[in-house]
């Protein structure tokens, strides 16, 4: 079992930082470290979860906000299209469009 990563805290605010289970919370963890966290915690990512795990889990992800999607197309070398947050926010409907 790998150690636990020095995540920052912040980005679990709403929950028990120390009762986290890191390997079936993958997507929960990765999820939060890509919206949340700084750029140490994107390197820990990376080396806690390799970099095709994370790409995996983030393209199954159901939302980002715009910037964070356009940072995962470029890192990950991805097309906006073939994230499930892009396909799923293209089929919601908005009440006031922006």
């Amino acid at each position: 079992m790998k150690e636990k990563p020095p995540f920052s805290r912040f980005i679990f605010w709403e929950t028990d930082y120390d009762k986290i289970d890191w390997e079936n919370k993958a997507r929960y963890v990765i999820e939060r470290v890509v919206e949340y966290g700084t750029m140490e915690d994107w390197r820990l990512l990376k080396t806690y979860y390799g970099f095709e795990k994370v790409k995996q889990e983030v393209l199954q992800c159901r939302y980002f906000r715009d910037k964070t999607l356009s940072f995962l197309s470029v890192i990950f070398q991805e097309p906006v299209e073939n994230f499930r947050c892009y396909i799923y926010q293209q089929s919601t409907q908005t009440h006031f469009p922006s």
